[in-house]
């Protein structure tokens, strides 16, 4: 019996230290199985490149379309004039008539129908945006990324648009910050925005020369260029089916008008809290009109500098693109690289088409009389040209 039971004892440590030996090299494997991932596994993925629709030949249809506010019917036509002088044929969406609720153009549903029937129409080239105001954060449920991916063509507006701008980044497509109807109208397309923005459509890239700003920080950085309107776009962090600002490796622009230094200084901390400049290679300010003298800073970019120092990136301040007179179009979701340096910056975009340099100083920036009060009566200071 004795002799069984030291059997049993020395057969149960040996399974015991097999166990133990088989237990410790799981561990290990384990552990070498992390370690070999990568340190920061939590990083966000970069934001992949985009595909550039084609650029318009003549005879291309372009949409004129109104995901936000309904537009005067005057402004579309006029603005089909000039499409038409511009050599393309202008597709009019059949609810831009529409009005509901004393402002949009037709109901959600019925302003998605007008985008999709016009991503669906191989012989639209370009979708122009009639105004912005409010409203496409409705959309965005409506519309297939799918579809927009499958259908490639340039979408074109600003202001309340950058919610499809995003939109078009997420599904892998360039867009335009740019210009619309309601403005193209008003000039009947002959100032700067306008001509830029046509041949920009024919295959025109500009290459913009910013002059200095007293609060740019130096630097050169790449990455994939989103952003737009403040107040419009900070409400995407965080929404799984078109947040491009989650991701790492973009370029970041800013704009905005009529808010309290307040209220940006509050959408700026929401995007810090979110981590969203964690993955901000550079900054591009471009217009903050009228955004009020409530805290003592001379200006909104002066503001923004202050949380901005504390980045390593380059930030170019002045761009003239937003709410103001000059509104240059620049491609969303394309890769963009910005040199910021003591004399001015330069603003490229590496994609195909012939490359055009723009001196961005010598645009006309004239000041009207309401606008020179209005800038009087907020305190800031404004030159009147001749």
């Amino acid at each position: 019996m004795d002799f069984k039971r030291n059997v049993i004892a020395s057969v149960a440590r040996q399974s015991l230290t097999i166990f133990a030996f088989a237990l410790l090299a799981a561990c290990s494997d384990d552990s070498s199985s992390s370690s070999s991932a990568p340190e920061n596994s939590d990083t966000p993925a970069a934001l992949a490149e985009c595909t550039a629709p084609a650029f318009l030949k003549k005879g291309d249809k372009v949409a004129l379309l109104s995901p936000s506010y309904s537009t005067p019917d005057s402004n579309i036509q006029k603005t089909a004039d000039v499409i038409k002088e511009w050599g393309f044929k202008p597709v009019i969406g059949k609810n831009v008539g529409k009005l509901e609720a004393g402002k949009y153009a037709g109901t959600a549903q019925e302003r998605a129908d007008d985008f999709i029937e016009a991503l669906k129409d191989t012989s639209i080239k370009a979708i122009l945006c009639n105004r912005g105001g409010y409203g496409t954060i409705q959309l965005v449920d409506l519309i297939d990324l799918k579809l927009v991916k499958d259908n490639p063509k340039w979408l074109i507006g600003f202001s309340d648009i950058t919610t499809l701008h995003a939109m078009e980044t997420k599904a892998g497509v360039m867009s335009i910050h740019g210009t619309m109807s309601s403005f193209i109208a008003k000039t009947a397309g002959e100032d700067d925005n306008s001509t830029i923005l046509r041949d920009l459509l024919k295959g025109e890239v500009p290459t913009y020369k910013v002059p200095k700003n007293k609060y740019n920080q130096k630097g050169k950085a790449e990455g994939i260029l989103v952003g737009g309107n403040m107040a419009t776009f900070v409400p995407l962090v965080g929404a799984s089916d078109i947040d491009v600002f989650s991701n790492d490796g973009i370029i970041l622009f800013l704009e905005e008008i009529g808010e309290s230094l307040h209220n940006i200084d509050r959408m700026f901390n929401t995007l810090e809290l979110h981590g969203v400049m964690e993955n901000v290679r550079g900054v591009i300010l471009g217009e903050f009109v009228d955004s009020g003298t409530d805290l003592d800073y001379e200006t909104t970019e002066e503001m923004l500098s202050q949380y901005l120092k504390k980045y390593d990136i380059p930030v170019l301040c002045g761009f003239p693109a937003g709410h103001d007179d000059v509104n240059l179009p620049i491609v969303m979701g394309a890769k963009v690289k910005i040199d910021v340096g003591d004399k001015g910056s330069t603003v490229a975009f590496d994609i195909g088409g012939e490359k055009k340099t723009i001196d961005t100083d010598n645009l006309s920036k004239k000041v009207t009389l309401p606008k020179a009060l209005l800038k009087m009566l907020s305190g800031k200071t404004f030159k009147i040209e001749e």
